[in-house]
């Protein structure tokens, strides 16, 4: 998916690093942290204290201090840079998710925070790495995104890359932030793994939201410049979006590291189930279709 090259971002939209809060616990991400969780589940190992912080910890030490987006990110202020710079595509990304949700949750939505960060970064959530991927914090209602991912997607897990690819990954975790300001996301906390549990359905119904702000991102006008920062997605788009939900799913993932797969370790779906209900977005444009509290997944 294209940004209007003559469209303008704002680089204040996200900040560099990041760090402290009261606690909560990390969603969405899932990719390195995800296949650390998995090996050691066969082998009867806790994994989770190498992973970065996929559970919650202390969240106290600070990485570093957060730097505002409009001195590090002082060159994304137009689609075209968007449409050239990884981490200017995921600024205007998240312009084009406030304006989607904005429209369809007036009153009810508020722009999450947003943190690009490389390597490390600490969070209300806990001490983060990159091999989690990316995730989103309810302690601190921020988005957190090493870009360096979007090319992990394609080498390690085989997903077609392209823009809504990484486009996709965003809407993701926004999915999540959705899902935290609907009161959405408490469920998760004692039933988070499983082919039926809560976090698997969590995951679809995020996979779902961000079908619904691909349907809605080509004729949803920027509320500064009134026009759409994106142009309409072409079946290449879509094919990208699809593979790259499709690389992330429990059984491609398990599949590479281990040989086999187990559903009862599954914590964010199959590939043809994330497929499946990013679909069920797109096709409709409507969050309503994306309740998957008691769908059959």
């Amino acid at each position: 998916m294209t940004f209007d090259p003559g469209g303008r971002i704002d680089p204040g939209r996200a900040s560099r690093g990041g760090g402290g809060g009261r606690r909560g616990v990390a969603v969405g991400g899932g990719i390195g942290g995800l296949l650390l969780l998995l090996v050691g589940a066969y082998f009867g190992v806790d994994l989770s204290g190498i992973t970065g912080g996929q559970q919650a910890s202390s969240g106290g030490g600070q990485q570093g201090q957060a730097v505002s987006g409009d001195e590090a990110f002082q060159d994304c202020t137009s689609g075209q840079a968007a449409n050239e710079d990884v981490d200017c595509r995921v600024i205007a990304t998240a312009e084009s998710l406030d304006a989607v949700w904005g429209q369809l949750l007036p009153g009810e939505y508020a722009p999450p925070q947003l943190t690009l960060f490389t390597g490390a970064v600490s969070t209300a959530c806990g001490d983060a790495t990159s091999e989690v991927g990316p995730f989103y914090c309810p302690g601190d209602r921020t988005a957190y995104f090493d870009t360096a991912f979007f090319q992990e997607l394609t080498d390690r897990f085989g997903a077609s890359g392209g823009p809504l690819a990484q486009e996709y990954v965003v809407a993701h975790e926004f999915g999540h932030a959705v899902q935290d300001q609907q009161g959405l996301l408490a469920a998760v906390q004692g039933d988070r793994a499983g082919a039926d549990s809560a976090a698997v359905r969590s995951e679809l119904q995020a996979d779902c939201f961000a079908g619904v702000w691909a349907h809605h991102a080509a004729s949803t006008p920027d509320p500064d410049t009134g026009r759409p920062l994106l142009q309409p997605l072409t079946q290449t788009d879509v094919s990208d979006a699809l593979s790259a939900a499709a690389s992330v799913g429990d059984d491609r993932i398990q599949e590479a590291a281990t040989g086999r797969t187990d559903p009862e370790t599954y914590t964010h779906g199959t590939a043809e189930q994330r497929q499946r209900w990013f679909s069920t977005g797109y096709d409709s444009g409507d969050p309503g279709t994306c309740d998957t509290s008691a769908a059959q997944l």
